[in-house]
């Protein structure tokens, strides 16, 4: 066996050196469609990773109880992101955030509402700003830090607004000189009290822009938005070793506070994941249906240079055959050539596919994933390829007669 392995290794080493360019050409387009299916897996998982690793830097004592959608996970997320006030049939309210304040074992509640409205400064007017109604516990939960100034006081009765860094800039061309001046949020006057410090994180569970977000008490954005409804809360508990139990008490008290309906959703740990990570898996999905064809394509070509293969080297399966070997081991030839061809095609897709993840990753806030997994499945879609579509060339030349074979010459 290992013989019979060794002389198809080399027979299949020189049909492919025999013809260098159209097998380059053949490998290629399989490394097209795997360096596309690569290059989708390692961003995607280079997303998942960032938002998994902001959560365990936040701590593994956080909850988030959100919504539950009645559509399908698609409609959901897609309109959650792409709507100006998500979550407007949003089943959660401030009297849920006071109820689950009640509770023990839990040190902070944040209820988070978002709505994009227009802001007006002395010096610069914006049509569209990411406008975040929570409370004072947000910033014992969300890990940002303040360049000066201080957080929303919920004791204090006065509108107050905490500007992101870039929206400070925006606004004033400035982020030192700020606090006292007022900003006007849909024809209500707000005083700046604080500035955030930059957060180098496009991309979070939480689903905001820090940097170019106006934070405000959610009792201010409920009177000039009444459609920004809340669409998470966020929640710390005082002991992470129950986390289970305290996410029990939770569901247990909205849905009563309910009777009964549990239109909503309470997770914690690695379940913990905004609906635009979904969103990416979807888009994910799509995309790696789109590589899928060209990589069916690039099987095609697999099977096109192959049956030209078996039409030139008729005279030698006609030799082989007349020496003794047997259809199997004729159909074992190609096939394993079909292989090699295909299993090449993927090395190099992995490579291409790595190094323009990596080079893309220069450009966006999140690297690469490099996986087993993704490299398992390249090897295993490769060698399914060339199965697939050697088989039949390797069919053919195996049912060949030798003696109209042997009539043929290069």
């Amino acid at each position: 066996m290992a013989t019979l392995f060794r002389t198809h290794l080399r027979l299949a080493r020189t049909s492919i050196k025999e013809n260098r360019t159209r097998s380059f050409l053949t490998c290629l387009g399989i490394a097209i469609g795997v360096a596309s299916i690569v290059l989708i897996l390692s961003l995607m998982g280079g997303i998942s990773n960032l938002i998994k690793n902001e959560i365990s830097e936040i701590g593994s004592d956080l909850i988030v109880v959100r919504p539950n959608s009645t559509k399908d996970s698609v409609t959901s997320v897609i309109e959650e992101l792409t709507s100006s006030n998500s979550f407007q049939n949003s089943s959660l309210s401030i009297k849920d955030v006071d109820e689950i304040k009640k509770l023990e074992d839990i040190s902070a509640v944040a209820p988070i509402a978002i709505s994009n409205n227009k802001i007006d400064s002395e010096k610069n007017n914006l049509s569209s700003v990411q406008i975040l109604g929570t409370n004072s516990d947000f910033i014992k939960i969300q890990p940002i830090a303040l360049h000066y100034g201080s957080f929303l006081n919920d004791e204090n009765e006065e509108k107050t607004v905490v500007l992101g860094r870039t929206l400070s800039l925006a606004l004033f061309n400035t982020i030192n000189s700020t606090i006292g001046k007022t900003i006007t949020i849909m024809g209500e006057k707000f005083m700046i009290v604080g500035v955030l410090d930059e957060v180098d994180k496009s991309i979070n569970f939480d689903n905001i822009d820090f940097d170019n977000a106006a934070i405000i008490n959610i009792k201010h954005l409920n009177k000039i938005a009444e459609t920004a409804q809340i669409q998470q809360i966020n929640i710390k508990a005082k002991n992470t070793d129950s986390l289970g139990q305290i996410s029990d008490n939770i569901r247990n008290t909205l849905t009563n506070q309910k009777l009964g309906d549990q239109n909503f959703t309470v997770s914690y740990g690695d379940s913990i994941m905004h609906p635009a990570s979904s969103l990416f898996m979807i888009v994910s999905g799509m995309l790696t249906l789109v590589a899928a064809i060209s990589l069916i394509v690039g099987g095609i070509g697999v099977m096109n240079i192959m049956l030209v293969s078996v039409a030139e080297r008729s005279h030698e399966i006609g030799v082989r055959k007349a020496v003794g070997a047997s259809s199997r081991n004729i159909l074992m030839q190609f096939l394993f050539e079909a292989l090699i061809l295909s299993l090449m095609g993927g090395i190099l897709g992995l490579l291409l596919g790595y190094i323009l993840a990596f080079i893309l990753s220069t450009i966006t806030p999140f690297s690469p994933y490099i996986s087993w997994h993704i490299i398992a499945v390249t090897f295993l879609t490769t060698t399914l390829i060339g199965i697939i579509f050697g088989i039949y060339p390797a069919i053919k030349a195996a049912a060949k007669n030798p003696i109209d074979s042997l009539r043929h010459y290069r």
